[in-house]
């Protein structure tokens, strides 16, 4: 055994002589385990500078503990009550059965003396282990223990990160909520208190709770993806949409019509998050939505979003011309709102007046006139038009157009000296503007009126940490768009995901794809002509437009994010 081995413990010692760590990443994992306190297994598995079952079977036949497969598991038997789950959790460990007064426990790193010391005292029974892989044995700890009350109330304040405010009431002057995180409320309430803290701590988009006739689900949508994050109860069921249903100001009595609500979340003095809520009656109960505004995503600026040079400046181009439409178009999660409010951020000035109909307002930006829009009133997207056209506005906003008689005063609008911005939901810039002609709106107003078009979709972005390039057949790349001199320029370097600690399994948010189309005299002949979407988009090509395929194959040959997810989003 050489020095530097001999310098480790006996357990690194065993996985370094064996071949399953190098000497220098052992040195890195120690130095790093320790100084984020957690145990030298986890770290190598996360940090995926071991295989899970390899190093599980090496430490197996090194103790004499036996190898235990945790998907031979029933949760039903688990002696779940026998030790304190805070402890569990604490030490990585499970208990899987009990045979008389001995009680076995599940864990990834034998040497912890200190965890089954700590399980046999807090059990009173003697302690006989069993190896299992730690990636599975996480995993069973969360499944497992999400079923149980006391999911919900083990953690404290120090746990959210976070500066809540204590209040009787769900708003203050101000409107916005205060999560109550005292020592006396409902566990029901803390769950939903840290699913909102963690739902905005992971970047995700969306919360899901969902009832089912015998479970419930919690699931986030993070970089476009739902994952599972919790299981409670499902007697909770009803407790957990009351308490989601006060937060947004919702009728809790009504349980038989979809309802709309808004959670206005103070996390600190300097900053709060906006939620909006909507619940929707399901067979088994209340499923509630929960998408969350973050008013930060308005100020990123164009830089940020991922359109190529070219894009970005017939985009600014258009937002420079004093009169016209910009249509944006996309399935919904696309990313319209953001694009819309970014270039709303970039006109709003003190020399412009800026009005905006939105279903509902999503960000509050200061200095622009927003209105929500309420079709119980009768304020819909057309009223609010015709009255923002009686009150001099320079530049127009309308969330979305929904129907002939808002298409037809959008349009007048941008005929009248107004720049309006909207957007329609179609699949690609092309298909807009026939969208537009099947609405009804004449072919004349359509091609006189609409300046731009842009069709965009949202892929995961690669971790720039962790990815590496990856060899595929040139022939694969050339059946899904490739072209010849893509594959020939040896800057264009495939990557594919791999996860680390900086990112979820390889990705680490995410980059608009985008097709940018400039409404020219020939597409604007055509469109006169009642020339179809092929059409339309035969005359774009011709001009050096990019569909929504070739620009996300450009993102993939800049090693932004991966085949498979410019495969996912630009599938037709």
């Amino acid at each position: 055994m050489s020095t530097a081995v001999s310098n480790f413990g006996s357990l690194a010692q065993q996985l370094i002589s064996a071949g399953v760590v190098s000497e220098t990443n052992m040195q890195t994992a120690q130095t790093e385990a320790q100084q984020q306190q957690i145990g030298l297994v986890p770290y190598l598995v996360e940090n995926k500078m071991a295989d899970a079952y390899e190093l599980a079977n090496l430490l197996s036949k090194s103790f004499g503990d036996p190898l235990f497969d945790l998907n031979a598991l029933e949760a039903d038997i688990v002696p779940k009550d026998l030790v304190d789950e805070n402890i569990l959790r604490k030490f990585n460990a499970l208990p899987i059965f009990k045979r008389g007064q001995q009680l076995f426990v599940a864990l990834s790193d034998p040497t912890r003396i200190d965890a089954i010391d700590a399980i046999a005292f807090n059990s009173r029974l003697s302690v006989a282990t069993v190896i299992v892989e730690e990636d599975k044995l996480k995993q069973r700890i969360e499944t497992i223990y999400a079923d149980t009350m006391q999911s919900f109330s083990g953690f404290a304040d120090s746990d959210l990160n976070v500066d809540f405010e204590e209040s009787n009431e769900d708003e203050d002057e101000d409107g916005e909520t205060q999560l109550n995180t005292s020592v006396d409320e409902a566990p029901v309430v803390k769950f939903i208190n840290k699913m909102l803290v963690d739902a905005i701590r992971m970047g995700a988009s969306d919360l899901h709770f969902e009832p089912y006739e015998k479970s419930y689900r919690v699931r986030f949508r993070v970089d476009g993806v739902m994952q599972k994050m919790a299981n409670p109860p499902v007697q909770l069921a009803s407790k957990i949409a009351a308490r989601l249903k006060v937060m947004s100001q919702m009728d809790i009595s009504e349980r038989r019509v979809p309802q709309d609500g808004r959670i206005k979340l103070k996390i600190s003095k300097s900053r709060a998050i906006d939620f909006r809520v909507s619940s929707l009656p399901t067979l088994f109960g209340e499923k509630l939505v929960l998408r969350i505004l973050d008013p930060s995503s308005a100020m990123m600026g164009i830089e940020a979003l991922g359109y190529e040079p070219d894009q970005k400046e017939m985009f600014l181009e258009a937002l420079n011309k004093p009169q016209g439409m910009i249509l944006i178009t996309g399935p919904t999660g696309s990313g319209k709102t953001v694009s819309l409010y970014t270039g709303i951020n970039i006109l709003n000035t003190g020399e412009t007046n800026i009005s905006t109909a939105e279903d509902p307002v999503e960000i509050n930006l200061e200095g622009i006139n927003q209105v929500n829009v309420n079709q119980k009133v009768g304020l819909t997207f057309a009223t609010a038009l015709k009255s923002f056209l009686r009150q001099d506005p320079d530049i127009v906003m309308v969330g979305e157009i929904r129907d002939l008689e808002t298409a037809e005063i959008a349009i007048k609008a941008a005929q009248t000296g107004h720049l309006v911005l909207s957007t329609l939901h179609t699949n690609s810039a092309p298909e807009t503007l026939t969208r537009l002609k099947n609405m009804g709106v004449a072919s004349f107003n359509i091609a006189t009126s609409v300046n731009l078009v842009i069709a965009q979709r949202l892929a995961r972005r690669l971790c720039g940490s962790c990815k590496k390039p990856i060899d595929v057949p040139r022939q694969s790349l050339l059946e899904i768009g490739f072209t010849n001199n893509d594959l020939d320029n040896p800057n264009h370097i495939i990557y594919e995901p791999v996860g680390c600690n900086e990112c979820r399994e390889g990705y680490k948010g995410r980059v608009g794809i985008y097709e940018v189309m400039k409404v020219n005299p020939e597409i604007s002949r055509i469109i006169m002509e009642d020339g179809n979407a092929i059409d339309i988009k035969d005359a774009a090509l011709r001009t050096g437009f990019r569909d929504l395929r070739r620009s996300g194959i450009m993102k993939v040959l800049q090693g932004t994010t991966t085949i498979q997810e410019m495969l996912r989003v630009t599938s037709e």
